[in-house]
Formats: structure tokens, sequence, C-alpha cells
């Protein structure tokens, strides 16, 4: 089996919106080339935020026109999901949705993940997570660059130490890491003439000038500090000659904007700077037909991949980037464009930066961007690269040649999805190849960080529901005056968590026929995947005097 359930919530593909990620650039690409490519002749999306499908299906065409059938499955469906056999999360967490599955059988389907940012809160004790969750060998995480392979092992290897020291842990299982890229769809970036008159005549940019583009987020602190581009560009621009123009395509957080350009004008006096609005789509696949050069010093460990380097190779623009994180995986130094050095401090020399983290003294932004300040890019590597590529029209030819073949045939999802599904189709077979799960100990299929409610919080009741409680109908209560009783919405509140209609109806039935009756006579004919669902329905219609439960001492002798 080489398809799987697509995890579906609009929000994790949505490149519309004004906080324009990484992750929505690379969901929405993802979603696009699997329909686009992908061996499955039927679509099957797992609907996990409960939405009407009607509503949620023009979406899906809107991202990727295509006559596949669509086969939705509910987001309670267990039974979908074994079908399918694999879940394919645009997230990294495999945690929360291992205990999920642990609701019942372990083997019923594999889980596959991919990574994006690794360094937020949220990420780290997710990845912790997974040391003590139920994932197990038929799961994987998509890990983008072979530096967030290490960065992981890393993580894991400090946790298993401190398992073993703490608790005598002799393993802790985790899925699988598996390298795949993120890809493109390069016949998005293919540049066009008139794009490129557009936007240079738009811009003031003769043909002689150089245009140098840069693509991304505004934000000094959480994305890239701009100040070394711009002290390398005037350096290279005075050393080539050339007038030089930094065209940089973007958008800001709130706030952030007026900071980056301010950094960026400081530095540039002789630069030309322009900045476009990078999220429209009109401008986001347009913009690369305007420059010469593509540059991107990513200095901060936010990154994990950088799907603009591609994009620019995709465009056919020679690169200048950091040899840095999933950078290094991407320009092939001195073929494709130059990767500069990059330096940080020795391991050892960042405990107070994480301790102040861990306190929550230091949000995300500053935690991350105090990083940056210790991770310096070689500046004289810099100018070289930039001002020979400004110098040498044949080598900005030979190297963008280089770099739009290597887009096409190592990035492209047509590249990338057989990689997808060859995945698939080994987690479906080491799970079809897993032994039988022995029985359970009582209770092990709960989650301990997240446990039943009722099982927890047993001593508050006087008693609870079991097989022998005895219900009796309500004094007073017809079927017409329950109808009316469930009409009301603080009644209903629970929604579809609650027994359905024609359920209270035949409860209710069964109770007048009889002057009591145990919890296990009432549900004796009830289908048992909704027993349980019933059985705590009880409760709820006892709630509101629809039946009544008797209490053991006022149970009526038969």
């Amino acid at each position: 089996m080489t398809s799987a359930a697509i995890y579906w919530n609009p929000e994790a593909y949505d490149t519309s919106g004004k906080a324009l990620m990484g992750r929505h650039s690379a969901g929405e690409g993802f979603v696009r080339g699997y329909i686009r490519h992908g061996v499955a002749e039927r679509l099957t999306l797992w609907n996990v935020v409960n939405q009407n499908t009607a509503e949620l299906e023009p979406l899906v065409r809107k991202l990727e026109p295509s006559e596949k059938p669509i086969d939705w499955i509910a987001r309670g469906d267990q039974g979908g999901l074994r079908a399918a056999g694999v879940i394919n999360l645009p997230v990294p967490g495999l945690a929360r949705y291992a205990w999920g599955r642990r609701l019942g059988d372990q083997r019923a389907y594999s889980l596959c993940g991919v990574t994006h940012t690794t360094v937020t809160a949220r990420v780290l004790d997710a990845m912790n997570d997974m040391a003590i969750a139920p994932v197990q060998p038929w799961d994987a995480l998509i890990c983008t660059s072979r530096a967030v392979i290490a960065s992981l092992k890393v993580q894991a290897e400090m946790l298993d130490e401190y398992l073993k020291e703490r608790l005598g842990a002799q393993r802790a299982p985790r899925p699988q890491y598996v390298h795949i890229p993120l890809g493109i769809n390069t016949a998005d970036f293919e540049p066009k003439p008139e794009d490129r008159k557009r936007w240079r005549e738009e811009l003031a940019i003769d043909d002689d000038d150089i245009a140098v583009l840069y693509v991304g987020r505004f934000n000094l602190t959480s994305k890239m500090n701009p100040v070394p581009m711009a002290m390398a560009l005037e350096r290279a621009a005075a050393k080539s000659g050339k007038r030089v123009h930094w065209v940089l395509a973007g958008w800001a957080d709130e706030g952030r904007e007026a900071q980056f350009r301010e950094a960026i004008l400081a530095h540039c006096l002789h630069v030309t700077c322009h900045f476009i609005d990078g999220r429209p789509p009109e401008n986001r696949f347009s913009i690369w037909a305007a420059g010469d050069i593509f540059l991107s010093l990513s200095d901060n460990v936010q990154e994990t991949f950088g799907l603009t380097p591609v994009e620019a190779m995709a465009a056919g623009l020679p690169s200048v980037i950091s040899d840095w994180d999933g950078y290094k995986d991407l320009v092939r130094h001195g073929v494709d464009g130059f990767r500069v050095s990059t330096f940080t401090p020795a391991a050892g020399l960042g405990r107070d930066l994480a301790y102040f983290h861990s306190m929550e003294w230091t949000q995300y932004d500053g935690f991350v961007g105090t990083i940056s300040q210790f991770t310096a890019i070689d500046l004289n590597e810099t100018v070289r690269a930039l001002s020979d590529l400004m110098s040498n029209p044949d080598l900005r030819k030979r190297m963008g040649e280089a770099a739009r073949a290597r887009a096409r045939s190592a990035f492209d999802w047509k590249a990338i999805i057989p990689r997808y599904e060859a995945l698939w189709a080994d987690l479906n077979a080491r799970r079809r190849a897993a032994p039988a799960e022995p029985p359970r100990a009582r209770n092990v299929e709960d989650n301990p960080w997240r446990p039943d409610p009722f099982r927890m919080f047993a001593s508050y009741p006087t008693e609870w529901l079991t097989n022998t409680t005895m219900l009796a109908p309500s004094e007073g209560m017809s079927w017409e005056a329950a109808q009316a009783l469930m009409a009301l919405p603080v009644v209903r509140g629970a929604g579809s968590l609650l027994p359905q209609p024609a359920e209270v109806e035949r409860v209710l039935a069964f109770l007048a026929e009889r002057r009591q009756a145990t919890v296990e006579e009432v549900l004796a004919d009830v289908p048992a995947p909704r027993r349980p669902h019933l059985e705590r329905g009880l409760v709820w219609m006892a709630k509101y005097g629809l039946l009544t439960i008797l209490a053991r001492s006022n149970v009526i002798p038969n």
C-alpha cells in the first residue's frame, strides 16, 4: 500500500494568511504535489476539524484542481484510519496520536509526521514525549535535513541518559527518523521574460544593474539577522563596481518590519533597497524573475530546511547562502552557488540560555534571537562570492542553469512524493509483520498525561454506575416531555457525545415496561460500538430527570 490518510486541517495548508510561515508553504506544496503526482486513484483525507465536508472539499480543489474522488474519514473514525493504514501528519509530534491509537489495536495503522521548526518549547516537549509514548517501529518522523536528524539524536541521547539515571530505564523506543527533503512545484518558479521586464521597470533596475534577491519573513530575531547581508552587499558592490539593488520580498510579523528595515538601511549606504510584500501570489511567484543572484545568510536555529533557496534554484538563480543546518543539503558549493562558513560557540556554553528559556523568563523570539547573536557568518567569504557573481555573467549563467536542473531532479514534488509513498509502504509492511499484542494489564490503555476523568475523579461522587446499578422511570416523564426537555440547548450542551434521540426513546420505553432494570439489562441489545456512549449517557439522562438512578440504599427488592 503506497497511499495514506492525509491529516486535513485547512490552516496547515493555507498560504493566504498574514502570518505566512514556512510550514504553510511546505504544507500547501505537499498537498498540491501529492494530488498531482501520487499514485493513489482516490484521495483519503482525515477530517480532524470536524467540519462539513461539503465546505472542505472546495478548499481541496482550490489548492490543486483534480478529478480524483475524495474519501473523508470522520474525526473519531478509528475504523476508517485502520482501513487507510497510514496517517500522514503535517506536524512532528506523534505522541498524542500514538496515545489515541492505543485505545484500540496499536497495529491498526502507522503514524508518519514531519519536522519543521524543532526548537519551540512545544516541539522540544513533543520530541521527548515520544520516548515514553506508545510509538512503534512502524511509525516514522520525516526529517527534512540531515542536520535535523543529528540534532534530534543529540536530544534523544540526553533524555536516554537522564531516564537511565533517574528510573533505570534500559530503552526508550522512538519512531524511525527518515530523511526526505521538502519539495516544491518547480514550474511555479520558472522565470518569465515579461515578469522580469515588469519588475525591473517598476523598480528602476537597468539591464546592467545587479539585482540581489532575498525572500522570507522580515524578522531579525526569529528568521535571520539582515545586518551581515547588508554589510557584505555594501563591500561586494564597491569591489565589483556595479550598481547593486537589493530586492527584499517578504512580510513582517506585527511591529517587526520597521526594526528590520532600519537595521538594513543603516548599513546599505550605496546599495539601493526595495521592500516588496512577498505574500500575494502575484508577487510570490513572479518576483524571482527580477533577480540575478539569491542571497540568504540563515543564522537561526528555527530554520531546519530552507524552501527559498530551492525556489531560487528552480528560478535559475545562483545562490550565496550560509553553510547552516538544512541549507547544507541544498546548494552544491561551487556548482549551484556558494555556501559560506558559519561559526558558533562550543557545546556547553549555552546552558544559561536554555535555563532562562525553560523558566519562561525568555520568550521564544528572544531565545532564538540570542542564539543568533552568537552565530557568525564569514563576511570575507560572502563578499568574495557576491563580487565574483556580480562581475561574471557567465558564472551566473552556468551556476543558474545547474541550480535549475538540480531543483527539477532533486526537489520537485514529482521526485519527492514517490519517497513518501515508498516510506508509507515500508511502514505498512513493518506493521503487518509485527507480532500480535500480548494481553494488556488493567487500564494500560489509559493515557497518564490525559487520564480518563471518570477514573481520575472516581473518588468525587457518592457512587458510579456499574452493570448492577438499578434504573427506574422518572415519575411523570413521557416521551413528549423528554423531547421538549432535550430541545433546550443547555440540556444538549455536549452535542454529538450524547445519546441519540432514538436511543433515549428506546431506554424510556424499556423502563416504562418494567418497574426497574439494571444497567446491564438496559444495554443488552445495544450494538457494541454504541454501548459505551449510551452507558455514559444514562447518567446524562438522570441528570435531567429523564430516568432515575436508584442509590444502593433505595433499590426496591425484586
